[in-house]
């Protein structure tokens, strides 16, 4: 497996993989993957990475900007996508420590993800790579005229504290 950055050649790849984690109901509260330009304006450019097997993109990985005040300017939500059929395979493992690195490399001291708290292999993953566990919020949102909760797991850099 091999894991570089994001080039927007890749997007068609990303955006049905983003699709397949839609269509879960356990990974987001979104409907529909974005087209290019607004996932493009969401995703930082800097920490944006792709993971490759015998040249087919099997998973991705990028950092948002948790606010737009200049005082979070270091935090940034993490998101981790695998192709379906490549799921359990340490693909997501190995993009989520990859970002980390690149968070560190671009000064973000602050990692948090919004997790459902039946995604249990979300929670294992983030754990797996030193998320803790910091809140639950009830009723946050509704996805199917359902109200769903979330965790927010989040990590501190050692390096930039």
């Amino acid at each position: 497996m091999i894991i570089r950055q994001f080039d927007k050649h890749d997007f068609a790849a990303v955006k049905e993989i983003y699709q397949q984690g839609i269509d879960t109901r356990e990974a987001t509260f979104e409907n529909m993957a974005p087209n290019w330009e607004i996932w493009d304006v969401k995703f930082s450019k800097d920490c944006r990475i792709v993971a490759l097997e015998d040249s087919v993109i099997v998973g991705w990985a990028a950092l948002s900007a948790a606010s737009s005040r200049a005082v979070y300017v270091g935090v940034c939500e993490v998101s981790v996508y695998v192709r379906d059929d490549k799921r359990g395979k340490g693909i997501g493992k190995k993009l989520l420590l990859e970002l980390i690195n690149l968070s560190e490399e671009n000064n973000v001291w602050t990692l948090q993800a919004s997790i459902f708290p039946e995604n249990i292999a979300s929670r294992k993953l983030h754990a797996y790579a030193g998320f803790r566990e910091v809140g639950y919020r009830e009723k946050i949102g509704k996805m199917d005229d359902l109200w769903r909760n979330t965790i927010l797991m989040e990590r501190r850099s050692k390096m930039i504290m």
